[in-house]
């Protein structure tokens, strides 16, 4: 199979990693790194050399998305296979149906697992996928490979997924995010509990800001569960003043 991965961002330089022995990787940046790309593996290319393969991730912030998929448009053929990997499922959905070529197929996925977590294997590790427009051949070929890596592989709505994500991947960032900002670190003489805490901070520090921002902007339930968990906040704080 061979695959064109667009961004070579800290995703897209795990996935090339981890797919390179199975599969031919052309690779497109905006801002290359042939030397990283050629010794993981693949192949540095033009935007058109991406597009042209078989498979095509886009591998890019949420925010430029759409952007992305404008670009890419004019050089798909017809059924080029098109895979997400975005964090939150509705917008970019939405956004490969209205921007991509009718004769391309589409799926979506969330690789529910990042360069921290997925570092030296891939086994166990959770992608959520839905089968937006694929044949059903392909679309079971391509989910026996994703096993065939160690992938637990689940299939998700991108309603389903986003509701999901707000209260577990989003509210994670979000309590970790505030610890930064609320300064926590080592004192010393840690509990359990506060080590647990700190292990929060250090799943989210690695990752954007963007990708923070983006999450929050881009999923739907989001708001929702900020509030719910500010007023929980909220009314802790009541009760310890009592």
């Amino acid at each position: 199979m061979s695959l064109g991965v667009i961004g070579f961002g800290r995703l897209g330089e795990l996935l090339t990693r981890h797919l390179a022995k199975d599969c031919r990787i052309v690779v497109y940046d905006k801002a290359p790194r042939p030397a990283r790309v050629v010794a993981l593996g693949a192949r540095p290319g033009t935007l058109a050399d991406a597009c042209a393969q078989e498979v095509v991730v886009p591998a890019v912030p949420i925010a430029e998305f759409e952007a992305a998929l404008r670009w890419m448009a004019p050089h798909l053929r017809p059924g080029t296979l098109v895979a997400d990997v975005c964090s939150v499922k509705e917008h970019p959905v939405r956004a490969m149906k209205r921007l991509l070529p009718r004769g391309v197929e589409l799926l979506a996925t969330h690789p529910n697992f990042g360069p921290d977590s997925a570092a030296e294997s891939l086994k166990d590790r959770q992608i959520a996928v839905w089968p937006v427009r694929i044949r059903l051949a392909r679309y079971k070929a391509v989910t026996r490979f994703l096993r065939a890596k160690g992938l637990s592989v689940e299939e998700l709505s991108p309603k389903d997924h986003d509701r999901n994500m707000a209260g577990s991947l989003l509210l994670t960032h979000f309590i970790g995010r505030s610890l930064i900002a609320y300064g926590a670190r080592p004192t010393g003489m840690d509990t359990e509990g506060y080590k647990r805490l700190l292990r929060i901070l250090a799943t989210v520090q690695n990752d954007s800001w963007q990708l923070f921002a983006d999450m929050n902007r881009y999923n739907a339930f989001a708001p929702a569960m900020r509030r719910r968990f500010m007023a929980s906040m909220a009314s802790v704080e009541r009760k310890a003043r009592r």
